[in-house]
């Protein structure tokens, strides 16, 4: 072999090497892409789950004045029929309206507890969500850096392995969508 055709025959070995390198740099590109995508989404699920925990407390704070409201007029409607009253007409119509917010408020506050409820449950499934989203970002990441071991080592295991903590991550941000 003469000295050009083994100079030519280095070139293209180095050449091939870079151009078979190719398919893990697309790989990192898409999982870093993948990676951004999952962690905006991941922060937004969080932010969704932080608002309608503040809701959840607000309407739990809402029935809580009113189950106050309604226990002080049940005082008030228990101290005017034990009191002795010199306007009786005055006192049965008081009593009245007092029996009437009571009724109301009975039904307000099943209300509100439903409200209330109903927004935890919000709160329960988003963080479920933003949990499957930090396992897909957190896999994803670790695919990514396992990924970028190819391109030190040439050796192509560790794109694969990548991959299988890449899918892993895609499945799980996946599994978000279906929560």
């Amino acid at each position: 072999m003469e000295a050009n055709e083994a100079q030519e025959l280095k070139e293209h070995a180095e050449h091939g090497g870079e151009s078979g390198m190719r398919p893990v740099a697309f790989t990192m590109s898409l999982l870093a892409v993948l990676v951004a995508v999952t962690t905006v989404l991941g922060h937004r699920t969080h932010t969704d789950a932080v608002l309608y925990q503040n809701k959840a407390t607000d309407q739990w704070n809402e029935y809580q004045a009113k189950k106050i409201r309604s226990y002080n007029t049940g005082l008030a409607n228990d101290l005017l029929s034990v009191m002795t009253v010199g306007d009786k007409d005055k006192a049965e119509k008081i009593a009245k309206g007092y029996a009437d917010h009571q009724g109301k408020w009975a039904d307000d506050l099943k209300e509100a507890q439903e409200q209330a409820e109903a927004l935890e449950t919000r709160v329960e499934k988003a963080e479920a969500r933003a949990t499957r989203f930090d396992l897909a970002e957190a896999m994803l990441e670790i695919g990514l850096v396992i990924t970028s071991v190819t391109l030190l080592t040439r050796s192509r295991i560790y794109w694969y392995l990548g991959m299988v903590f890449s899918i892993a991550g895609i499945v799980s941000a996946a599994s978000a969508f279906l929560k």
